[in-house]
């Protein structure tokens, strides 16, 4: 954590909350917490990627999302060092001012986005299935992984977040026919942290063999 996660949070906290006086929020720093499913909820990690922006300059972002009684409504990704904001509501998606065109490919032509720990220690059963897949690519950044679902560079994410990492990125790659739920199945509960896994709904039937 730094000093200018806290600031960045408290300076987006001060827009919703005065703009939107009776909404709440969930965000990283400073323990504010909230029910995903009470009202109308913004969810906020204000510089994700935290040792990336440290140690790189690159590679981090700052995402917002929207919940209406624990339903996704608004997603918003600032992928900062490039300045391209990606941003939706759950039927369409866009970079910038572009509508955003996807189609995922087979998992067999495509490149799998992964959290390290569990990749090396096969969590979850996900090193089997990484080799049915091209490989894996490491980031760092659950907003860096989920912009790079919309850009085609890999077919899934699988990783150990918190509601903050991917409140925005399931948004924004429902159009698309993504879900997003926890490696076993289970729903997301926004709460803690979870294994998670963003993938093409269409071939869930087809990774389930090698997930646990």
């Amino acid at each position: 954590m730094t000093n200018l996660d806290r600031e960045v949070q408290e300076q987006i906290l001060t827009q919703i909350q005065t703009t939107f006086p009776q909404d709440h929020v969930l965000a990283e720093e400073n323990d504010v917490r909230h029910d995903i499913k009470d009202g109308n909820v913004w969810v906020l990690d204000p510089i994700d990627g935290t040792t990336n922006f440290i140690v790189q300059r690159d590679n981090f972002a700052v995402m917002l999302a929207y919940y209406e009684s624990g339903i996704g409504k608004i997603g918003v990704i600032l992928d900062v060092m490039n300045d391209n904001l990606y941003w939706g509501d759950g039927s369409s998606t866009y970079k910038n001012d572009v509508q955003i065109r996807l189609t995922a490919k087979p998992l067999r032509q495509s490149l799998i986005g992964v959290n390290t720990y569990m990749y090396r220690t096969n969590a979850g059963g996900l090193l089997d299935l990484s080799h049915e897949s091209l490989g894996v690519r490491a980031i760092g950044s659950a907003g860096i992984e989920y912009v790079n679902i919309l850009e085609g560079k890999i077919w899934g994410y699988f990783s150990n977040l918190s509601p903050w990492d991917y409140a925005a990125g399931a948004v924004l790659i429902a159009p698309f026919g993504y879900i997003t739920q926890q490696i076993d199945g289970r729903p997301l509960i926004f709460e803690g942290r979870q294994m998670i896994m963003s993938v093409p709904s269409n071939q869930l039937d087809k990774i389930k063999a090698y997930l646990k």
